[in-house]
């Protein structure tokens, strides 16, 4: 029971990585977990299939101050307490070479990945701070441990994150607020089969065994795994921990 009385926010929730963490969460004794997502009836499933009366939904633009204050109000308001925020959510953007690649969709990620991190630690560390303290994590990738080709807007906000992490992990430390980074390989989920489509259409098989190449365990993560290395960051088995990165991601960065 790591996470015995504890509140999680879990942004992405509806996700794949989001719900498996939140599965874990619950397992190990969470007293509430919130998801966090844009679409309501892809929040409503996710909370169904957790079978948990300790598990409730807030659906809102992470985007905006006023959907990060909405699930923070909500999350007090339900639970009485935050010592876990995971912001988790993010969204992969198009596969175009930079001089192509559409401004508009350059910010919607730009807006997602890394605005709405900061929009989360901002109005997320005054319940924290109240409750005494806790853990963020957020979820970077190794893309912001490295280059990739044609994903400019995706590989840039994910390096951003992890300067938003240091700076948060630096005024946090004096109010017992831990935050790092996850920086998960390829996970077998919705935005890998995104991706892979658009690094080749039509023949996306052939871009995930590109993909599997690449990786020295010669295969994609699962979102399971990912929970797992959350589960450490959440729980106060990583107390001395913050302001580090933590690649899971079989060897890919070695």
């Amino acid at each position: 029971m790591k996470l015995k009385n504890k509140v999680a926010v879990i942004t992405g929730g509806a996700g794949g990585i989001g719900l498996s963490t939140a599965r874990r969460f619950l397992n190990e004794g969470a007293l509430g977990v919130m998801l966090v997502d844009i679409n309501e009836k892809a929040l409503e499933k996710a909370k169904g299939s957790l079978g948990s009366d300790h598990a409730d939904f807030c659906t809102a633009d992470i985007s905006t101050d006023e959907g990060a204050q909405k699930y923070i109000r909500q999350t007090e308001e339900k639970f009485g307490r935050l010592d876990i925020l995971f912001l988790n959510a993010g969204v992969e953007g198009v596969v175009k070479p930079l001089t192509e690649y559409p401004e508009e969709e350059y910010d919607r990620v730009m807006n997602v990945n890394v605005k709405g991190v900061w929009l989360g630690l901002k109005h997320g560390f005054p319940l924290l701070k109240k409750c005494g303290g806790g853990s963020v994590i957020i979820t970077s990738s190794v893309a912001g441990l490295q280059g990739t080709p044609n994903v400019m807007a995706y590989v840039t906000s994910k390096h951003a994150i992890t300067g938003s992490m240091k700076v948060a992990a630096l005024e946090g430390a004096e109010h017992n607020i831990r935050v790092n980074t996850v920086h998960p390989a390829p996970v077998d989920n919705r935005m890998m089969r995104s991706l892979e489509e658009g690094f080749a259409p039509g023949d996306a098989e052939n871009a995930k065994k590109g993909f599997e190449q690449s990786i020295p365990m010669g295969r994609y993560a699962s979102n399971e795994e990912v929970a797992s290395l959350v589960l450490f960051l959440a729980s106060d088995e990583s107390s001395y921990i913050t302001g580090s990165c933590f690649p899971v991601d079989g060897g890919m960065t070695a």
